[in-house]
């Protein structure tokens, strides 16, 4: 019998974000990876996918996708059988964080879009990655995504919710997971997020940054059976 799993991409990121993961991961799981480009607000973007899912389900979000599955946590919580948190965090943007998103949106209206820059790539990825075909697939994944859903996103991820007061209540086998040479939402963040949730258990993946499931989908994808297996 396959068993269901969501997976919630991040900014200016689609299906290709999961793509190498899924493809290696075992054939009792039916995937679904959820369209979080349509809306303004994570509690919209979750009871968006609520709506669109199978009434239970493995839950795996990274960067805005984990903002996006604490949230769920929120509304659903009986619906998720396991959860995953990656490259993400349980806390709001500080006010320098906050000034960069909406320096980024204003950018954007004065028609200044091209996806994912050079300069934030450095942020995405670990530096061995950048200059690379994966890099190429990393603007190109951005540009479909496109600029009227980046501000939807960037909005969304502004308005956000506090989710640490939430970690305790979360009863369901989670894996906390972070790339090693993730200076977006770095480890002390998923230590923060592990040590809040009873049973987390915490995967640093190596030679990744903020996309480990692209820079290193075999380690993502060993994590992701053992804690579906749990």
């Amino acid at each position: 019998m396959s068993r269901n799993l969501v997976l919630l991409p991040g900014l200016l990121c689609d299906s290709r974000l999961w793509r190498d993961p899924l493809a290696a991961i075992g054939s009792d799981i039916s995937p679904m990876v959820a369209d979080l480009t349509q809306d303004d607000s994570i509690a919209a973007m979750a009871a968006r996918v609520l709506a669109q899912v199978p009434a239970s389900f493995a839950l795996a979000g990274l960067s805005m996708g984990g903002y996006v599955a604490l949230e769920i946590m929120r509304q659903a919580p009986e619906r998720v059988t396991h959860l995953a948190l990656l490259d993400t965090s349980a806390r709001p943007d500080d006010e320098e964080r906050r000034a960069k998103r909406r320096a980024g949106i204003e950018s954007i209206r004065l028609g200044k879009f091209i996806g994912v820059s050079r300069a934030l790539l450095t942020s995405l990825l670990a530096p061995q990655h950048l200059g690379t075909p994966l890099a190429e697939e990393v603007q190109a994944m951005s540009e479909r995504v496109g600029q009227e859903a980046y501000i939807r996103q960037q909005t969304a991820i502004l308005g956000r919710l506090d989710s640490r007061p939430g970690l305790g209540a979360v009863t369901v086998p989670t894996l906390v997971g972070v790339g090693e040479a993730d200076i977006l939402t770095p480890l002390e963040l998923a230590e923060e997020m592990a040590g809040g949730i009873a049973g987390a258990e915490l995967v640093v993946f190596p030679d990744s940054a903020h996309l480990p499931t692209m820079e290193n989908p075999a380690s993502v994808t060993a994590a992701m059976e053992k804690w579906l297996g749990r």
